[in-house]
C-alpha cells in the first residue's frame, strides 16, 4: 500500500502505457538527430548515445520491477552501502544530465553504515527517479539553476536516499495525485513533469516490490523524491 492507502500494481496497464508514452520522446529525438546527420553530415553522438541509453534504462527498470514482483526470491535483501549505490547511480546519470544542461551533484556527507535493501533494485529506482527529474527540470519555471542532487541523510525513521531539486511542486500531495491520475492523464505529475513521469512510477513499483515506499522529501531546502532504508545494526561499527 502507498501512503495514501492505494496499492501499486506492478503489472498494471497504466504503468505499461506510461512507459510506452515516455519512450516516444527519446525515440523522436534520436530520429531527428539521425535526420540532421543525413542532411548536414554531423550529429551530436553523445546526445544520441545518452538519449538511447536512458530509454533503455527505463525499459530495463520496468522489466526489473516486473521480475521483482514475480520472483522476489531472486532479489534477496542484502547489506549494502547507500553511499556506493548513490555514487553508481550518479555515474549512470552523468551523461544524460549533461545533455539536458543539468548540473548533477552527489551529497553523501557524513558516515553511513550499511542498510538493508536489494542493491540492484535500489539503484534502478534512484536512476529512474533521477532521469525523470533531470528531463523535467528545463521546463520548470523559477529555478535559479538547473541542478539536481543525489543525496542521503539520516532521519528518525532510518537512512533516507533520493534525488532533490529546487522544484517546490515535489510534494506529498503531488505524488498522491499522480498515482491517482496515472493512466488517465498524459501529465499525471502536473507542475513537475510535462511527460507521463513514467520513471517515477517505475521507481514507485520497484520500491513497492521491495517493501519500501517512494515519498516526497525535503533536504537542505531542496525538494525531492526518496525512500527510507533501515540500517543493518548487526554490521554497524561501534
Amino acid at each position: 500500500m502507498t501512503d495514501d492507502g492505494q496499492s501499486v500494481p506492478i503489472l498494471s496497464q497504466e504503468l505499461l502505457l506510461g512507459v510506452a508514452e515516455e519512450l516516444k520522446l527519446p525515440l523522436l529525438q534520436i530520429a531527428r538527430q539521425s535526420e540532421l546527420a543525413l542532411l548536414h553530415g554531423t550529429a551530436d553522438i553523445n546526445t544520441i548515445r545518452a538519449t538511447a541509453r536512458t530509454a533503455l534504462q527505463l525499459l530495463d527498470n520496468y522489466v526489473l520491477g516486473v521480475r521483482l514482483a514475480l520472483e522476489p526470491q531472486q532479489f534477496p535483501l542484502e547489506s549494502i552501502s547507500v553511499s556506493s549505490v548513490l555514487y553508481d547511480s550518479a555515474q549512470q546519470l552523468d551523461v544524460f544530465a549533461k545533455s539536458y544542461g543539468v548540473h548533477l551533484e552527489l551529497n553523501v556527507a557524513g558516515r553511513y553504515g550499511p542498510v538493508i535493501a536489494n542493491r540492484r533494485g535500489l539503484q534502478a529506482a534512484l536512476v529512474s527517479i533521477g532521469a525523470a527529474l533531470i528531463e523535467a527540470l528545463p521546463a520548470q519555471e523559477g529555478s535559479r539553476q538547473l541542478s539536481m542532487q543525489l543525496a542521503t541523510h539520516r532521519s528518525r525513521y532510518g537512512v533516507i536516499a533520493g534525488a532533490y531539486t529546487e522544484t517546490k511542486a515535489l510534494t506529498k500531495e503531488t505524488l498522491q495525485r499522480g498515482r491517482r491520475l496515472q493512466g488517465t492523464s498524459r501529465q499525471p505529475l502536473l507542475n513537475v513533469s510535462q511527460t507521463s513521469g513514467a520513471g517515477i512510477f517505475v521507481a514507485d513499483a520497484i520500491l513497492h516490490a521491495m517493501d519500501l515506499k517512494l515519498m516526497a522529501s525535503r533536504h537542505h531546502r531542496l525538494h525531492g523524491l526518496a525512500t527510507v532504508l533501515q540500517p543493518n545494526h548487526q554490521l554497524q561499527i561501534v
